[in-house]
């Protein structure tokens, strides 16, 4: 003789499956933590590198214009013409508190184009400017030149 505690045999079950819950959110979280990396990368720049620099932490509310070799212009990883370069920082800006702007030039970037690029920030009333370099010790740590 047995007893069924969970009432009748084919019955309504009344208490949740969560397994197919945990899967999804697992899968979720794998593709997350592969594509949140590739959204941070910005442009394809070759930083030059710096003797004298400061570390600074990188933070999602940085504003970043980059440069590259062929004199393209990037805000914050989305490609922009010079001539609209001050138009888009300034909308970028607008609800920030922080009005600074990180340059990350290419090291085989013209330095008219990079000069460019900071008249016409200047020009939208951004004064703080900073350089992003790569540290020359870094050379040294991955096993290259002295």
């Amino acid at each position: 003789m047995s007893m069924d505690v969970g009432g009748s045999k084919g019955g309504v079950k009344s208490d949740i499956n969560v397994t197919p819950l945990v899967d999804v959110m697992l899968v979720l979280l794998i593709i997350m933590m592969i594509v949140a990396p590739l959204l941070q990368k910005g442009a394809d720049v070759r930083l030059p590198l710096a003797a004298n620099t400061a570390e600074k932490p990188e933070t999602q509310d940085q504003t970043v214009v980059a440069v590259d070799r062929s004199d393209r212009y990037f805000l914050n990883g989305l490609p922009v013409r010079k001539e609209e370069l001050r138009q888009r920082v300034e909308e970028v800006l607008e609800n920030k508190k922080e009005r600074i702007i990180l340059i990350k030039a290419d090291e085989e970037a013209r330095y008219g184009a990079v000069m460019d690029a900071m008249d016409e920030l200047r020009a939208g009333g951004i004064e703080d400017m900073g350089l992003i370099t790569d540290p020359k010790n870094r050379t040294g740590l991955m096993g290259g030149g002295r």
